[in-house]
């Protein structure tokens, strides 16, 4: 596992008890690991196959995040020694635990995109709730 930065779990002498939610967001937070993390529940993927779902990633950005994921134990990297070099990434049973909530998340950007596409095209003042 990574060494983890102190941030919000860090308390006054020296007692490290870390809020898990801030654990947890350091694990799969940020712009790209949870997206990594949900492709990577349909299977197997190689790295070239990331930039074509995810053509906003720059390479270096995404050679960090799987390293990340790989380091914190929920990816495998796993290496073939053939001509071309072949590289596949997938779930370890550890980062399968992360399913649920990433299946939670999606749920939720859909319902919170709908929302605010509901918003946009009705009328001021109207409430809308879905």
């Amino acid at each position: 596992m990574r060494d983890r930065k102190g941030g919000f779990g860090d308390f006054p002498g020296g007692n490290k008890e870390a809020c898990p939610v801030e654990f947890t967001l350091d694990v799969i937070g940020g712009k790209w690991k949870g997206i990594l993390i949900y492709h990577l529940m349909d299977g197997t993927k190689r790295f070239n196959e990331f930039r074509r779902i995810c053509p906003g990633i720059t390479q270096r950005m995404l050679t960090l995040q799987l390293r990340e994921l790989e380091e914190d134990g929920v990816v495998h990297r796993e290496v073939y020694h053939q001509v071309p070099p072949k590289v596949e990434y997938s779930l370890t049973e550890f980062g399968k635990t992360l399913t649920p909530i990433i299946k939670l998340m999606k749920d939720w950007g859909e319902v919170y995109k709908t929302k605010q596409l509901s918003a946009e095209s009705c009328p001021e003042g109207m409430d809308i709730t879905v």
